[in-house]
């Protein structure tokens, strides 16, 4: 089996891409195959392969996570955590995404569906859109073809992210997110499933149709995880007038966690915000929702000064967003 070919060529790099390669095979054969194996999971070594890639480059993940960006938050926080158990949830958070569970659960459930509509689209004679078809020769150099895709998944996460703010029901899950008053690199991931899914299917819909090759797949959501959890991270830390246009940093994304700033920031209750972007904050200038405070506020939602409870622990916190969601 040959791991990531197209990241070889991506950075350049064939050296790292070998040693990629190398681990990802190493750690499959020691610990994944064998327990397929025991699990009665033999007939699907090649996707547990792919899921050992997305196990290793969240081990990667957390590396950087835990040896630079805990680093910042020690050198300047942006405030002093006192609910250290509320972090520990979002710990639980980050393992579960980072390690690849909630994406194993999704291959299962969800990944059969889009590959059968897929299937159905070029029996219809509809192929995936490739960049080669408007750029031809594109897609021999890989490095650009991933800066694009990284844009255009940029700009339709920017979508996506305005639509959770935009939309009652979809904000009634996203809101658990908004709902960390102890904001840190880990809270990134302090999603509800349901939020997840709905978030992750687009994108896997958009790769389909986009014709995004596997491997640029895997580092455009590498990437984009890891400048989140840095955009996340309890820091005090802006990136200047000119950097700070071209990369989400973690102030300008703090102010949109900000209590009656980022959500509410037109009124109790109001759906809307600012600073939507994930990565690149050009969206935001463009669609004219950027806010360039010069602040750290607090974090949260309005209601919870009300007395609105979204819980502690991690199926607590599922099961209010549900019924939120049931209007309850």
């Amino acid at each position: 089996m040959n791991l990531l070919p197209a990241e070889s060529q991506m950075w350049g790099l064939s050296n790292l891409s070998d040693l990629f390669g190398q681990a990802q095979q190493a750690l499959f054969e020691t610990l994944v195959q064998p327990a397929m194996f025991n699990l009665g999971l033999g007939n699907l070594l090649e996707d547990g392969f792919v899921a050992t890639g997305w196990l290793l480059v969240g081990l990667l993940q957390l590396v950087v996570m835990l040896g630079v960006f805990r680093g910042l938050e020690r050198w300047r926080p942006a405030e002093a955590v006192r609910d250290r158990a509320a972090v520990r949830v979002d710990i639980v958070y980050t393992l579960v995404h980072r390690l690849g569970l909630f994406r194993v659960a999704l291959f299962f459930a969800v990944e059969p569906l889009w590959d059968a509509l897929a299937g159905q689209l070029r029996l219809a004679g509809l192929s995936a859109w490739s960049l080669d078809q408007v750029w031809p020769g594109v897609t021999d150099q890989a490095l650009l073809s991933f800066l694009i895709y990284l844009l255009l998944f940029d700009l339709l996460d920017y979508f996506v992210h305005r639509a959770q703010h935009g939309f009652s029901w979809w904000w009634q899950l996203h809101a658990l997110h908004h709902s960390q008053r102890q904001m840190t690199m880990w809270s990134d991931s302090r999603n509800h499933l349901l939020d997840d899914l709905l978030r992750d299917s687009v994108f896997v819909l958009a790769g389909l149709l986009l014709g995004v090759p596997p491997a640029q797949f895997v580092a455009l959501v590498a990437c984009k995880k890891l400048v989140e959890s840095l955009s996340h991270a309890n820091v005090r830390m802006n990136f200047g007038p000119v950097l700070g246009r071209l990369l989400v940093s973690p102030q300008f994304h703090r102010v949109h966690h900000g209590m009656g700033v980022g959500h509410e920031s037109r009124g109790a209750g109001s759906l809307g915000g600012c600073n939507f972007a994930v990565l690149f904050p050009v969206w935001d200038l463009l669609f004219r929702t950027a806010r360039w405070d010069d602040a750290y506020p607090p974090t949260g939602v309005r209601d919870q000064l009300q007395g609105r409870d979204y819980g502690r622990g991690f199926w607590a916190q599922q099961w209010l967003g549900l019924k939120r969601l049931a209007g309850r």
